[in-house]
């Protein structure tokens, strides 16, 4: 495990960084009526979406960067420490149920292995060693995506993960809300959202935690979109794994075809639930083994498949 900083120089680069300061005016927030310390979070948390935008370009170009490697065969792998770490698990975890993807092509690190989402792994954040370890087990490619998340850009299991994944040929994305941070630098892409102390000193779980939030949706939900997951705004992708998403499925159905109710059932059933394939019997007026044909050799994008039925 790598060494420990000395204290006195990790108290010194923490100082340094604008997610750690100290807002003297906020001394006494304590002090205040429950009221008025929610207005002052509501107010910090609005100022995140703009920060946020600040960086949408280099978001964008990492999207298109990574959904190209996706799209012939890659994955899409986040690692973080603590908050950062836990976030890239949830993105990673949701993808399935949203997008019908194999849970190995989007994969959530997080230091210290699956215990640390739900207790604290003391000193996982500061190995680089272990990051090399973790994707090393996952045998990274030069196919691959690996997106290093920590809001203040210094944590070295996720710096570790970015330089080890680079030096595999990876394409490698760093994610911090600080400028000019070490892993935007290691990073082929870097974005820093800058959102600025948080109204607890230090307490990146806050404005830097949904911060993070945003970015990750837009990376796999954007990435979805380009390898043809979606049609228009619907979910046609879904699992239908419970009531709720079969009902969604259904709707979707519907929403993309006109059809009623009859023949949407007959539709889902023709094609076993595959909502893709059930669009594509009743626009394309096709069956189901002909529906499912054309969206293999579409490469599973939908309008592709319509483009070549009709």
């Amino acid at each position: 495990m790598t060494s420990p900083s000395h204290p006195r120089d990790l108290q010194a680069q923490l100082a340094s960084l604008t997610t750690e300061a100290f807002r003297p005016e906020l001394a006494d927030v304590d002090r205040l009526p429950t009221l008025d310390i929610a207005r002052l979070m509501n107010g910090e948390d609005a100022s995140v979406p703009a920060a946020v935008a600040r960086q949408v370009p280099r978001i964008a170009a990492a999207i298109d960067a990574v959904a190209e490697r996706m799209a012939r065969g890659g994955r899409l792998i986040y690692a973080g420490a603590g908050t950062a770490g836990r976030l890239g698990v949830l993105d990673a975890s949701e993808c399935p149920p949203t997008f019908n993807t194999d849970p190995s092509r989007v994969v959530g690190l997080i230091a210290g292995g699956p215990q640390a989402l739900v207790t604290s792994v003391e000193g996982a954040e500061d190995s680089a060693e272990l990051a090399r370890a973790d994707l090393d087990a996952l045998a990274v490619t030069s196919l691959d995506t690996v997106v290093g998340v920590s809001a203040s850009g210094r944590t070295p299991y996720a710096v570790g993960a970015v330089e080890h994944a680079r030096a595999q040929g990876a394409l490698t994305v760093g994610l911090s809300c600080n400028a000019g941070s070490a892993l935007a630098a290691a990073a082929d892409h870097g974005i820093e959202v800058v959102v600025g102390p948080e109204l607890l000193t230090g307490s990146t779980r806050l404005k830097a935690g949904t911060a993070q939030k945003l970015v990750l949706n837009m990376l796999s939900t954007i990435t979805m979109i380009r390898l043809g997951k979606t049609y228009g705004n619907l979910m046609v992708d879904v699992r239908a794994s419970n009531d709720k998403l079969r009902a969604r499925s259904r709707r979707i159905v519907a929403l993309a075809t006109g059809a009623g109710g009859e023949e949407v059932e007959r539709a889902l059933a023709a094609t076993d639930g595959e909502v893709k394939n059930a669009i594509l019997t009743i626009l394309a007026d096709v069956d189901g083994p002909t529906a499912a044909r054309l969206l293999e050799e579409s490469g599973g994008h939908l309008r592709a498949a319509l483009a070549a039925a009709l």
